[in-house]
């Protein structure tokens, strides 16, 4: 997208353009095939939903912390149900699917707002990685001083 860009209608022009290019790209096929095969799997559903109910139960024991009679068994629950949902197939699979979409739209963040001024930050989800974002989102009193 070397070309500039002089009006609105063609901002939105290129924009639906590359809108396109990232439907079509493998990576997002790749998501939604990871997607609608974790939804078709009872099992990872049946995974998924243990770990929402794992997950409701600490939110109610965390308001008191360690404090509570049960935290050490409600957190270890959790735990167990988040790896137990995480090392599902379909479950791994669509995350990696997930991640890899997220680069690539991160990458293409970066790209613009870089083509616009360095000094524009794109948030990110990976701080360990990710040298030109601010990681946290603005306002989250980072390194990137937004």
């Amino acid at each position: 997208m070397e070309a500039v860009v002089s009006t609105p209608i063609e901002l939105l022009d290129e924009s639906e353009e590359l809108s396109k290019m990232i439907l079509s790209s493998q990576i997002y096929q790749s998501f939604v095939e990871a997607r609608q095969t974790m939804l078709e799997d009872e099992e990872a559903q049946r995974l998924i939903e243990d770990f929402n109910h794992h997950k409701i139960k600490f939110e109610e024991v965390q308001r008191f912390g360690k404090y509570h009679p049960d935290y050490s068994e409600v957190t270890k629950a959790l735990r167990l149900a988040k790896r137990n949902m995480d090392v599902c197939e379909s479950v791994s699979a669509y995350k990696l699917a997930e991640r890899s979409l997220e680069k690539l739209l991160t990458e293409i963040s970066e790209l613009l707002a870089s083509s616009i001024s360095q000094n524009i930050k794109v948030p990110s989800s990976n701080p360990y990685f990710d040298e030109t974002s601010c990681s946290g989102g603005c306002g989250s009193g980072g390194s990137c001083n937004c």
